[in-house]
């Protein structure tokens, strides 16, 4: 039952569902088990003739061997001996002495197993392809003035689909009319639906990565109650839900560690297991025995040595996990990334757009001299909205949201100055916006109060630029990239579940990031960094640390992530970069979901743990006894299968996982 043996397993069991529909193997081997107690009452209790109760057994031995034999076939044909031979040899071998009943028993538990084991491995697979019907079969397109129905398969780039009220959305792509909250738990876990407006201009769209994500939809997600209208910008088979679904399968095929180590020692232990048989099988030429009292102890430890649990300990962990991740709006991939996730204690983070919102917010409207608070910002918002500048869009939109000003177009004839600010004309006099150095080249003298206030302002991580009108300074404005609300909070619960050095790595000017780090807790920060320099942090950290996470939004953070012993990427809805370089992808722009995805990490190793020392106990346990003739081939069987078992459900514990 090795890793790569499930997906085998699972194309047989799809290839022939057989009678039952997908469950037929696990109908096959109840009624094995079925079999098996007709025969074991008709010759224990009723004491019927030898053939009827041999009958019973056979159709037990037909339905629990069928699928085995299929599997060990395939197996052999490749020139691989794993358990499902051993069962099967161990099976004939106990019908050869007569042992009829335990071979029964054996092949009941054992087809028992592997059909619980397939059933679990395709509940975590279903809940991962669950995703792929979240998105809907057809759109409406519009066409003029008609709307057609068409297939989602049908959809071209550039069509204009309409979304009704409450209706799920079936492309990825940018809303050009009316405006929505849209609930996009199924890909980003978000909880709280998030409104989107529509874009200004559709003529002249950057890449989709690049649209601001207000304008942006997904497929799979469900629309509020206003109707929109969506231009389509990706096709089905690139959309973001099918690329989460094909890169969850691939995760799949991707070994942990401990799985490449399950691999080595069943290599060398499954050999060992087969040459003690055969040795077993001669002990009547040593000790005083029967031929048949040999071959019984020999069958016996065959089965008790079989490592069932140990194979599919792993795999049945890593696939609950990945499955409860994706539930949850985080896409991991493979085992490796999961299980390195739990073991970090240090953390890069990435500041724009990470930790910070990636956004300028103006945080000091001061005004000058006794100038008048509501004419000075009358002035500002004036001038500043008629340019274009990312600065002077985010000071006149704050101004206008925080104070309620509105501008009257009162201002004209703007002009940047290179390096320095901008100047415009309200109420027939010069408006001066920008650094000391442009107020000195007009006349206007800065005071030494003003360029202590400013010193403090630069020192705290913000941009600061004086305001001049009627050549003298009427104020001082201040902006900056502000943390994003969860970030102290989300920071604090890494430090509590353990993570002991947070670093941020910003390309910013050294005193942002000193103050972005003050304010929310982190233990470090490193400012001028490109993003080569950015790298050789990543490197440094791991020689003094062994593992570090890389977190950022994943487009200038590539190389970084790459280097890192885990690669996470935040707000990878819709990002291909992001999905292609990072381990572990959370699909919205969240951090909170940082302690949930090393908490479940964890929480995995713990049960890999859990699974490797149940398997390998009971093994241990087994064969000295069996060797020893301390125990009989049904008592054998039935602690030998329960610890497989036991295995797959403590693995789909991880399923129901929460922080």
């Amino acid at each position: 039952m090795t890793p790569q043996k499930h997906t085998n397993h699972d194309q047989h069991t799809h290839d022939h569902h057989g009678i039952f529909g997908e469950k037929t193997e696990l109908y096959f081997a109840i009624l094995s088990g079925l079999f098996f107690f007709i025969g074991l009452i008709l010759k224990k209790l009723i004491a019927a003739p030898e053939w009827t109760y041999l009958t019973s057994y056979l159709l037990a031995y037909f339905f629990g061997g069928f699928y085995t034999t299929i599997e060990a076939y395939e197996k052999i044909k490749k020139g691989e001996f794993e358990i499902d031979f051993l069962m099967i040899a161990a099976a004939i071998g106990a019908a050869y002495i007569g042992s009829w009943g335990e071979g029964a028993l054996l092949l009941f538990l054992f087809s028992l197993g592997h059909a619980l084991e397939s059933y679990a491995m395709s509940r975590a697979k279903k809940s991962i392809e669950a995703l792929g019907s979240l998105s809907p079969k057809t759109a409406l397109v519009k066409k003029g003035q008609e709307l057609i129905e068409v297939p989602v398969e049908k959809l071209q780039l550039h069509d204009i689909i309409v979304v009704k009220p409450n209706a799920k959305i079936s492309a990825d792509g940018v809303i050009i009319n009316g405006h929505s909250s849209i609930n996009q738990a199924s890909i980003t876990g978000e909880s709280i639906p998030v409104d989107k407006t529509a874009i200004k201009n559709s003529s002249n769209l950057p890449n989709f990565d690049e649209i601001d994500k207000q304008h942006v939809v997904y497929t799979g997600t469900i629309n509020g109650d206003n109707a929109i209208e969506v231009l389509v910008l990706k096709l089905n088979e690139d959309s973001t839900i099918s690329r989460l679904i094909q890169m969850v399968s691939e995760a799949e095929t991707q070994k942990s560690p401990t799985q490449l180590q399950t691999k080595k020692f069943e290599k060398w232990f499954v050999p060992i297991v087969i040459f003690l048989v055969v040795v077993l099988c001669f002990a009547h030429l040593v000790i005083d025995e029967t031929i048949n009292e040999s071959l019984y102890r020999a069958i016996s430890v065959l089965i008790a040595a079989s490592p069932c649990a140990l194979a599919i300990s792993t795999p049945s962990a890593v696939l609950s996990g990945i499955a409860c991740a994706a539930k949850n709006g985080v896409l991991i991939k493979g085992g490796r990334a999961l299980e390195d996730l739990g073991s970090l204690t240090t953390i890069a983070f990435d500041k724009t757009g990470t930790l910070t919102e990636g956004k300028p917010k103006l945080t000091n409207a001061i005004p000058l001299n006794d100038f008048d608070e509501k004419q000075f910002l009358k002035v500002v918002v004036e001038v500043e909205s008629l340019s274009n500048h990312p600065l002077a869009r985010a000071i006149s939109k704050d101004i206008k949201t925080t104070y309620s000003i509105e501008t009257n177009n009162e201002a004209s004839d703007i002009q940047a100055i290179q390096g320095k600010g901008i100047k415009a004309i309200y109420k027939n006099e010069w408006v001066y916006i920008g650094n000391t150095r442009l107020m000195l080249d007009n006349g206007i003298a800065v005071t030494s109060h003003v360029e202590t206030t400013m010193k403090e302002l630069l020192e705290n991580g913000h941009t600061v630029m004086l305001v001049a009108y009627q050549a003298q300074l009427i104020g001082l404005l201040s902006v900056m990239d502000v943390p994003r609300a969860t970030a102290k909070d989300t920071l604090q619960k890494l430090k509590d579940i353990g993570i002991k050095k947070m670093i941020m790595l910003t390309g910013d000017h050294q005193n942002v990031g000193d103050s972005i780090a003050r304010q929310i807790g982190l233990t470090e920060a490193k400012g001028n960094l490109l993003p080569e320099d950015k790298v050789k942090a990543i490197q440094q950290l791991k020689q003094r640390d062994a593992k570090v996470a890389m977190i950022g939004d994943g487009v200038n953070d590539a190389p970084a992530m790459a280097n890192s012993t885990v690669g996470v990427a935040m707000g990878a809805a819709g990002s291909d970069v992001a999905l292609e370089t990072a381990d572990v992808a959370l699909m919205s722009d969240k951090i909170d979901k940082l302690p949930f995805v090393i908490g479940l990490s964890r929480k995995s190793k713990y049960i890999i743990k859990q699974n490797l020392w149940i398997s390998l106990g009971v093994v241990a346990f087994l064969v000295p006894i069996t060797i020893m003739g301390l125990t009989n081939i049904g008592s054998a069987v039935a602690i030998h299968e329960g610890s497989t078992l036991l295995v797959v459900l403590n693995a789909l514990r991880l399923l129901r996982f929460k922080v």
